[in-house]
C-alpha cells in the first residue's frame, strides 16, 4: 500500500463561522482525509495539535477564529476496496426510522460502534458515509457500542449547530429529553429513584476506558422509574438530565441495580444466569426516545425506536417464570 504525506510541514487554521462548536476530532478528520480516528487521537494525545497555542482534548470545542495547530503527518492511502462490510451496510440501512431534509436517525443495533477507532475499522458514521457519499452526514452524539436506540446524524450543519447548543445547555431553550429501557438486576423500589452523583472518566492499563462515581467528577443526574418486575428482575424507564460516558449503567450500579449484561460494571453471577436460562446476550439498554426542537421551538422533533426483539424476546421469558 503507498503512503502520501498530507501537509509537508505544519498548517496553521482558523476556524471558521460555520465551524464554531465543532470538536476539535471531528474537525480534524475533515483537515486531514483519510486519517483514522486513531491517529486523530494520537496526534492530539501527543500535543502535536494546539488550539490558539494550547494543548487540547479530542472532545474540546472550537470557537470562531480559533487558530489551530495541524502537525504535518503520514497516513496510509486508502484502499478502494476496503470498505465497511455489504452485511452492515445493509444492517444500518434498515436500521434508519426517520429522515428529512435536516436529520437522519437510527435505531442503533448493539455491537456496532458509532465511530472506527480503537481497534474498531468502520462504525456507524463511516457506514452511513460509505452508503450516501454525497451526503454530508454528522454524528449529534453518541450511544455506547453495546448501546442500542435513537441515534441522530445531522445532515445539515445549522442542524448540528442547534443540538450542540441544546446538549450543552447554551441558550434559555429546552435540551434534548432522552428516555432509556434498561433491565436492572434485581427489585427496584417502585416509583422513581433520582440518583444524584458525580462521575469521573479514567483509562486503567490496557487503554480500557472506566468511569466511577467520584465528588470530583461531573454533575450527573438519572431518574430510574419501575415499570413492572420480572423473574425477579426490574424492567425500568430512565429519564436521563445530562449526558455523561457510561452514565446509567454506572449509576445503576452504584445504587446496586446494575444494568442486565453489563460486562463492564454488571453483577457476572447475574449475567451468567440470564444467559444460560433466558438468552441475553448483550447489554440490556436501548435508547426508546428523544424529544427536542429546532429553529427556535418552530421545529418538534419526537424521536422513537421501538425496543429490539432480541431484548423483548428476553422480556417474554422472564414474564414466563
Amino acid at each position: 500500500m503507498n503512503r502520501v504525506s498530507l501537509n509537508p510541514g505544519v498548517k496553521m487554521v482558523k476556524v471558521p463561522d460555520d465551524r464554531a462548536g465543532q470538536r476539535l476530532d471531528n474537525f480534524l478528520l475533515g483537515q486531514l482525509k483519510g486519517a483514522p480516528r486513531s491517529l486523530i487521537y494520537k496526534i492530539i494525545r501527543d500535543g502535536q495539535v494546539r488550539i490558539n497555542g494550547k494543548r487540547a482534548k479530542p472532545d474540546s470545542r472550537l470557537e470562531a477564529e480559533d487558530e489551530v495547530r495541524i502537525p504535518p503527518v503520514k497516513i496510509d492511502q486508502a484502499d478502494p476496496d476496503r470498505a465497511p462490510p455489504k452485511s452492515m451496510l445493509e444492517r444500518l440501512a434498515s436500521s434508519i426510522v426517520f429522515e428529512d431534509k435536516a436529520l437522519l436517525v437510527l435505531n442503533k443495533p448493539s455491537g456496532i460502534a458509532t465511530h472506527g477507532g480503537s481497534g474498531v475499522s468502520f462504525g456507524v458514521i463511516e457506514g452511513l458515509r460509505a452508503l450516501r457519499p454525497n451526503e454530508p452526514l454528522e454524528l449529534v452524539h453518541r450511544l455506547d457500542r453495546d448501546t442500542s436506540g435513537v441515534l441522530v446524524l445531522a445532515k445539515k450543519r445549522s442542524a448540528l449547530l442547534q443540538l450542540q447548543a441544546l446538549m450543552r445547555g447554551d441558550d434559555e431553550e429546552e435540551g434534548p429529553e432522552k428516555q432509556y429501557l434498561a433491565l436492572l438486576v434485581g427489585k427496584m423500589p417502585n416509583g422513581t429513584m433520582t440518583v444524584n452523583a458525580p462521575l469521573q472518566k479514567s483509562v486503567i492499563r490496557g487503554g480500557e476506558r472506566m468511569v466511577r462515581v467520584d465528588p470530583a467528577g461531573k454533575a450527573s443526574v438519572s431518574h430510574f422509574t419501575l415499570l413492572e418486575r420480572r423473574g425477579g428482575h426490574s424492567f425500568c424507564k430512565i429519564r436521563i438530565e445530562t449526558g455523561r460516558t457510561h452514565q446509567i449503567r454506572v449509576h445503576a450500579a452504584h445504587i446496586g441495580h446494575p444494568v442486565a449484561g453489563d460486562d463492564k460494571y454488571g453483577d457476572k453471577e447475574a449475567n451468567k444466569k440470564l444467559a444460560a436460562n433466558y438468552g441475553l446476550k448483550r447489554l440490556f439498554l436501548h435508547a426508546a426516545s428523544m424529544q427536542f426542537a429546532l429553529n427556535d421551538g418552530q421545529s418538534p422533533y419526537t424521536l422513537n425506536a421501538p425496543l429490539a426483539p432480541e431484548l423483548n424476546a428476553v422480556l417474554d421469558r422472564l414474564a414466563d417464570e
